[in-house]
């Protein structure tokens, strides 16, 4: 049963980098069978449904589930978000691990030729069909595979049962009759080769490396899903055919229908399309995915340049199926639960400074093929030895004796609200998630339940969860099954296999400081405000129930309360001036507070003492700096949204400077400083924003030399000042009554003094586009020779004086990026990626840009360069046939159709209407200016921005290889 995703603790995991996704789920078919939905309260008998096969968890009896004659099991169920919305997961038990050696990358070769269409469609023709519908490529419409499995996703705004029909005829046409001919292979090939290509490189490479050491001996180890080169260029047609023969076939397939729509019409439209489908010969048994060797090395280092230092231990179990019991939930709940206080130590360590910057722990079944657990480990510098030395303790005391009651209560309060906010959000969650999760159960082999039964099932085995069991839970997961260490290190080392085969044999003693402080923290330990404040003027704005509320101190609140997201209370605080308070020309560390000035604390409370505050709580704080506004956003809900307020006045009011966030967040950038170089990805991250700002350093990545003279001092002495003066806009969108909100805004933003206006430079206020140049500006990466990166931009504009063509831009760019996708992708393979992006800043008056960019082998950039040119030139020169701009305006209307549904679309387009009400006009007229567009208007745009002799290009090349 899936309670939650299952994740790395540590975001930098190295664990991060190989672990696959879920497990597939190979049931056999049984009897034809329909088993519609109990009544709730009912008190008869229910025949439990094939995905309950046993188990005793509660059905989820908002599904139906049924099996076809022909083996293939469905589940379907009505969902009204967003509304009008169909969401289809048709899942193949076919992914790597079921290639045979010659076979490797069949099963992705064989999810990009069915997404090719069929006998019966056309080749491409199928996502232009669904473009026609509303779909977005890629996002409503996409398909991955895994090693256990290959997943169609398809997400259908405004279904009927017209559409929806035809989508699951075209669906069924794919994975019955694939159009596998030697052309489509060919064409694929290239497109694959190139993905391959474009994802090659140092992380990929430890991927590799991972896999094979920690699944030594079986089949996961060998089976990357990309393949290898060499059995990519030896597809067939009729190899492909031979694997889909063998896998694509009705018992091995599951679908999951959720959306607006009458689950019986699902059910007949699933029935009228799969039921003729019939496999060939007899079925292929699922080859044996083994179990951890005993007798694979225990200990591997790989020497990766450029990749961050790290550690990667495991304790690898077999994978075993089971039944999903309420037992067995309960107790995978404990194993959890364990694991999250050791990583709440692990995590208050690394705070403190020392030898490890991140460290983690985590469980997970991987592919069928391992029960692990896994820690990981970042060193804050080169002596590895010592972090390990040092996680090592913590993970001995962990082991020597039972957590108190107070952190088992701490952990379990955490995931109880995690678990309940998921019950209390029950009508607001997508059908894309409910679909996309019963095709995750299947593939692990596990059951769904309803958000209720989840909490119940929690709740239920409380009483359980004692010192002792988790004690018993945290030495059986740190001690039984084979174990394997794998450190990762950017430089060769002599003698550093040995060292590291030494280092996790040598004892280790408990260590005596790894458990929390046990001192409880209330909203009473923050720094008082002042006398709540009186507001002066309060009117309608933007949208019906939208209200503009101002205060005495001239905080400016933008209050929406509605019910459209039960449970759900969305708070923004925009405060100062954002990138205008920065020069462009001096260098400021802006880089570092995104997590060093939420770090830092509130007066003396420390983060350690916030994150005891908010425990248990739907309470956040995420910082980040706007054109306009630097911003802190929380996602909350009723009960909590009050307190939330309090603590976002009370970080504004009395900030902590606690100078541990600055040393971690300097480690942090210093550690990934050299990764930034080792792929062209890499550097255009690095790089091309402040390029295309022109060199503007507000927009630069900082050089070691500023990473490294960063003083708390200095940080303070930038920070204290923002967070002191300019305008504040509280955002409060959701559900609240609208005088309560009003009073909690009063008692804390309100009650705040008043802030002075720091005035705003001209020279702040201008973004720059850079000028023309002829020939590509280079730039040079240290990673693999056969791979390059081009971008090419043309300037555009910014403000509102012409919003209708920043709008209308968006559909241009949409056609733009669809002709260079079937061109460079699709037809010649030249580049896996190619993107094109309207850039339109609403709060500079220039700096805008249309922005090209793709990865493309070094000898594929002058074909690259001329296909982006000829598509430009002939947008201008020739208007757009009436079909290719609504395929690419039907999609977007779609887009914003669903997106208006929700607070966070309403927020995000009225962030900054409180000073400048041009943002409300451009919220009441954004779909008009966008959809109401001809293909005049696109050629007119294509003419006024697509200017050769105003662009500006760029290339990033391997070192030693020439531009061309």
């Amino acid at each position: 049963m899936n309670l939650f995703t299952r994740r790395s603790a540590a975001s930098l995991s190295v664990l991060a980098l190989f672990l696959s996704g879920p497990v597939s789920a190979g049931a056999p078919a049984v009897a034809p069978t329909t088993t519609a939905p109990a009544t709730p309260g009912s008190t008869r008998a229910q025949v439990r449904p094939w995905l309950y096969e046993n188990s005793d968890v509660p059905i989820d009896t908002a599904w139906t589930f049924g099996t076809l004659p022909n083996g293939l099991r469905y589940a379907v169920r009505r969902n009204g978000v967003p509304p009008g919305q169909v969401s289809v997961r048709l899942r193949i038990d076919a992914g790597s691990l079921m290639e045979r050696p010659d076979e490797l990358g069949y099963a992705h070769f064989m999810e990009h030729l069915t997404m090719r269409g069929s006998r019966h469609v056309p080749d491409g023709e199928s996502k232009r069909i669904w473009q026609r519908l509303g779909v977005t490529f890629g996002s409503d419409s996409n398909a991955s595979t895994t090693p256990t499995g290959t997943t169609y996703a398809l997400d259908l705004p405004q279904a009927t049962q017209q559409s929806l029909g035809e989508s699951l005829k075209i669906l069924a046409g794919m994975m019955a009759d694939p159009n596998i001919v030697d052309s489509a292979v060919d064409a694929e090939r290239a497109v694959v080769l190139a993905e391959k290509r474009e994802s090659d490189g140092p992380q990929l490479r430890v991927s590799d490396a991972s896999r094979e050491h920690f699944f030594a001996g079986q089949p996961l180890a060998k089976h990357p899903p990309i393949g290898s080169i060499a059995t990519l260029n030896a597809v067939t047609a009729s190899k492909a055919e031979a694997f889909h023969a063998r896998w694509y076939r009705p018992e091995n397939t599951v679908i999951a229908i959720a959306g607006d729509i009458d689950p019986a019409l699902a059910e007949q439209l699933i029935k009228e399309n799969f039921a003729s489908w019939t496999g060939t010969g007899k079925a292929e048994p699922l080859p044996d995915f083994g179990a951890p060797d005993t007798k694979a090395p225990a200990t591997a280092v790989v020497v990766e340049p450029g990749v961050p230092l790290g550690l990667t231990m495991a304790w690898l179990r077999p994978w075993k199926p089971h039944a999903d019991t309420i037992l067995y939930n309960q107790d995978k709940l404990t194993d959890m639960l364990a694991l999250q206080i050791v990583s709440r130590r692990l995590e208050q360590a690394a705070r403190a400074g020392g030898s490890f910057l991140q460290a983690g722990v985590d469980q997970q079944d991987v592919s069928r093929s391992a029960d692990g657990t896994f820690l990981t480990i970042l060193p804050s510098g080169d002596n590895w030895e010592k972090a390990l030395q040092d996680v090592r303790a913590i993970i001995e005391d962990a082991k020597a004796a039972p957590p108190s009651q107070i952190e088992i209560d701490r952990e379990y309060a955490q995931m109880d609200t995690a678990l309940a906010i998921q019950v209390e959000n029950m009508d607001t969650e997508p059908g894309s998630r409910q679909a996309s999760d019963l095709v995750s159960a299947v593939d692990i082999r596990e059951t769904t339940v309803s958000p209720q039964a989840a909490l119940d099932i929690f709740r239920s085995g409380k009483p359980a969860m004692t010192p002792q069991k988790i004690l018993d839970s945290t030495r059986r997961l740190f001690s039984a099954g084979v174990f394997r260490a794998l450190l990762v290190t950017g430089k060769v080392q002599p003698g550093i296999d040995a060292k590291l085969a030494a280092a996790v044999a040598a004892p280790v003693k408990a260590a005596t400081n790894a458990r929390l402080a046990e001192k409880a923290v209330t909203m009473d330990d923050l720094p008082p405000l002042g006398t709540p404040g009186t507001v002066v003027s309060r009117t309608p704005v933007g949208l019906q129930g939208m209200e503009s509320i101002t205060f005495a101190n001239g905080v400016k609140l933008t209050l929406f309360a509605n019910d459209v997201e039960t449970e759900k209370v969305r708070i923004n605080v925009r405060f100062g001036r954002g990138q205008q308070a920065f020069s462009p020309t001096r260098p400021e560390p802006g880089w570092a507070a995104d997590y060093a000035l939420v770090a830092s604390g509130i007066g003396k409370l420390g983060q350690r003492e916030l994150d005891d505050l908010t425990n248990g709580r739907r309470m956040g704080m995420e910082f980040s700096i706007a054109d306009d506004a630097f911003e802190l956003k929380a996602l909350t809900r009723p009960a909590d949204y009050k307190d939330q307020l309090r603590l976002f006045a009370a970080k504004l009011a009395a900030p902590g400077w606690d100078s541990a966030p600055i040393a971690r967040v300097k480690t942090g950038a210093a550690v990934a400083y050299d990764a930034m170089s080792r792929s062209p990805d890499a550097v255009l991250g690095r790089d091309l924003n402040w390029l295309l700002h022109d060199k503007d350093v507000r927009f630069r990545t900082p050089s070691r030399q500023e990473i490294e003279a960063l003083t708390p001092q200095a940080f303070r002495a930038t920070w204290e000042p923002i967070l002191a003066s300019g305008p504040i806009e509280v955002q409060l969108f959701g559900q609240v009554k609208a005088e309560e909100a009003i009073q909690a805004v009063a008692a804390t933003f309100g009650a705040l003094a008043p802030r002075a206006a720091l005035p705003v430079p001209q020279a702040n206020r201008l973004m720059r586009f850079p000028a023309h140049v002829e020939t590509p500006v280079v730039l040079r990466h240290k990673g693999d020779k056969e791979q390059a990166a081009a971008v090419l931009a043309w300037p555009t504009s910014g403000g509102f004086t012409m919003m209708k063509e920043a709008r209308q831009l968006e559909i241009l760019t949409q056609i733009f990026n669809d002709r260079l996708f079937d061109k460079l992708r699709s037809t010649e393979g030249a580049a896996y990626s190619p993107n094109v992006q309207n850039n339109w800043p609403f709060s500079f008056e220039s700096g805008g840009y249309i922005l090209v960019s793709s990865q493309v082998r070094p000898d594929r950039i002058g074909y690259f360069y001329q296909v982006v040119k000829d598509t430009a030139a002939d947008l201008a020169k020739t208007p757009v046939s009436d079909d290719e701009l609504q395929r690419a305006v039907a999609p977007m209307r779609q887009l914003l159709a669903r997106a208006s549904t929700g607070n966070a679309f309403w927020m995000s387009q009225m962030a900054g209407a409180a000073q400048d009400p041009r943002y409300v006009t451009a919220m009441q007229t954004m779909s008009q200016d966008m959809l109401n567009v001809t293909p005049a208007d696109i050629q007119a745009l294509a003419v006024k921005y697509l200017l050769p002799a105003k662009s500006w290009s760029a290339v990033v090349l391997p070192e030693g290889v020439a531009a061309r």
